[in-house]
Formats: C-alpha cells, structure tokens, sequence
C-alpha cells in the first residue's frame, strides 16, 4: 500500500507517520511505500523497510498537487491546515491554503483518474451557535470563524467528491487535541494544552479564558486512532453523511485545573496564571462545548473517558512517565 501524507511534519502528522511505520499495515495490506509532505521538510522516519519520498510542498503552488499525487497513493490522510488563530487574524493566508490547498488536491485526484481513500481533518468549529446542550452529528454546519468556514466548505467539497466517484472520502470533525507537545502554535485553542504541558515542565502558563469555558478534548494518541479507525471504514458503514464529530472529553478549564492538581499537585496548579485575551475569548465562545459523538461511538471511534487519563497519555508519551515537580 502506498499513504501519502499531507502535513507530515505537523505533530499530528508525525505521530500519524510513526505509527504506521511501527504497525507496518494498514488495513491489512502491508505498507511499502509512504509519501510525506509539508511545507516545511518532513522527517524521515527510521526503520521503514518500504520507500519514502520526503517533498518540500505547498498544495496551492502550480502543480504542486498533481506532483502530490502523481504515485497514485492508495490511501490519502489530509492533514494539511492552518489552525485556528492564525486563520482569523490572516484572512487570505486561512482560505488560500486551508481552502484552495484542499481544493487543488481533490482536482488532481479528480484529474488522475482513480479513486483513492481520502481521510480529512475537519473540526468542531464548523458548527456555530445558538447550541443545544449537547451537539448531535446533524447539528447544522453554521460557523462563526473563518477556519470554521473553511472547514466546512471543505467538508461539502469532499462530500461532493465522494458522491461523484472521484474518491471515497471520510472527514473527521476533531475536537480539541490536548496535550499537544512541543512549543506554543497559533491556534486559539493553544492554551487548553498550555496551562498542562507547561506546568507540567515546570514553567508558567498563562490562562486567557474563565475557568467557566467549557470544551472538548482529545489526545494526540487518540487523534491518531481516529485517523487509523477512518481509513478502514467502509462505504456501507458511512452511509451518505461521511463527516462526522469524533468522540471526547467533555470538561470546563476548572476542571482540568482540578486534574492536573490531582496528579502533578498543588505546586504544578500554581503555575497557571491568568491573563484575558479578548480575541481567544472571542473565538472559543464560538465553539460546540460538548458533543453527543454517538454516531461515531457506534462505528468504534474512541477517546478518552476523563480528562485525567488525556493528562497521562502526555506523561507517558511525551514525558518518559515522569513530571518536574
């Protein structure tokens, strides 16, 4: 089998490549060739029997993506974005590579003639207020960012393409991927994983939202298994509505206060300091809080039952087991 993915040297994309060189299959099929590309070089994994391409590639470039898929790479995962912030605060870099990028890629899919699986990464911004308690998987797409929208168009573009047999495509509405390891991003949600990993590394962090906020979360490990479990659903299990909301932990950043607090202590809690920014207000108050998920429970999604096990899953993966106290 040969996967190519886009993105590859985003956190995501890395633990995504590294999993599928550990495992070696993909759905049964043994995997002897992985293509990786990003805008920046990707790395290039260790102990991979198969051949790996390493590209330098910007989707939105001419040709780029018909270079992209030009192996006729079996398996798609679409990494590929610009997070949340930064698409706010830069209109035209958001669309051009959030939107355009995806849409070049599908093209050169259309335009190759053959129909690979496409797993893509949406989110839950796609959804916009007024919520109910509880988001259910046909909650109406009505978002209330430029990312949100981006990811929405995307996702009827897929859908579209799916439905016209150019490719067989599933997206993957992710909530919240904490603890993301590493240094800060420009995404909104950034200190959700932020008032964890740094006091866990024993540095400050800071807090621009209440204690009130409430979201959902996920952990890399998990996201991972989402990408995974997608790529071997099959047709009939998807049924015409291929994008759906992916499981999480439901919680207010209080509450994960509270859980580092259970496992690194009072000390590690103390390093959380809070300072107001109007704008990651802003865009957090226009995201779903709590999603029902059921839909993708049934079809054998998983994450996490508390946000406590989302905390252990980074000390475990990211920190050798241990914590700075």
């Amino acid at each position: 089998m040969h996967i190519l993915i886009t993105g590859a040297a985003g956190m995501i994309g890395r633990k995504l490549t590294a999993r599928l060189v550990k495992d070696g299959q993909l759905n049964g099929q043994n995997i002897d060739r992985l293509t990786l590309i990003d805008v920046v070089a990707p790395e290039r994994p260790t102990g991979f029997a198969g051949a790996v391409e390493v590209s330098t590639i910007d989707l939105c470039a001419p040709d780029a993506a018909a270079k992209a898929v030009a192996g006729k790479p079996e398996m798609i995962f679409h990494l590929a974005g610009v997070v949340s912030g930064e698409a706010e605060t830069d209109f035209e870099k958001g669309y051009r590579i959030n939107l355009d990028g995806t849409s070049a890629l599908l093209e050169a899919i259309r335009a190759a003639n053959y129909k690979p699986k496409f797993v893509f990464t949406s989110s839950i911004a796609v959804y916009g207020a007024p919520f109910p308690k509880s988001i259910p998987d046909d909650f109406h797409l009505a978002p209330l960012t430029s990312y949100g929208t981006q990811k929405a168009i995307c996702e009827l573009l897929l859908a579209d393409y799916t439905r016209r047999g150019f490719l067989d495509g599933v997206g993957i509405r992710l909530p919240t991927i904490c603890v993301r390891p590493g240094k800060p991003n420009k995404a909104a949600s950034g200190f959700f994983s932020g008032i964890i990993r740094e006091p866990l590394a024993g540095q400050e962090a800071l807090l621009p939202v209440a204690d009130t906020v409430r979201h959902t979360h996920a952990s890399p490990r998990a996201a991972v298994g989402f990408l995974l479990h997608a790529a071997g659903l099959t047709r009939e299990q998807l049924g015409p509505r291929i994008n759906l909301a992916m499981p999480g932990v439901s919680c207010t950043v209080g509450e994960q206060i509270d859980a580092l607090r259970r496992i690194a202590g009072d000390k590690a809690a103390a390093r959380i300091r809070r300072e107001p920014d109007q704008l990651v207000q802003q865009i957090v108050a226009s995201w779903a809080e709590r999603l029902d998920a059921k839909r993708a429970r049934d079809l054998g999604f998983k994450a996490e039952a508390t946000f406590d096990d989302i905390i252990r899953a980074h000390i475990e993966d990211e920190l050798g087991g241990t914590i700075t106290n």
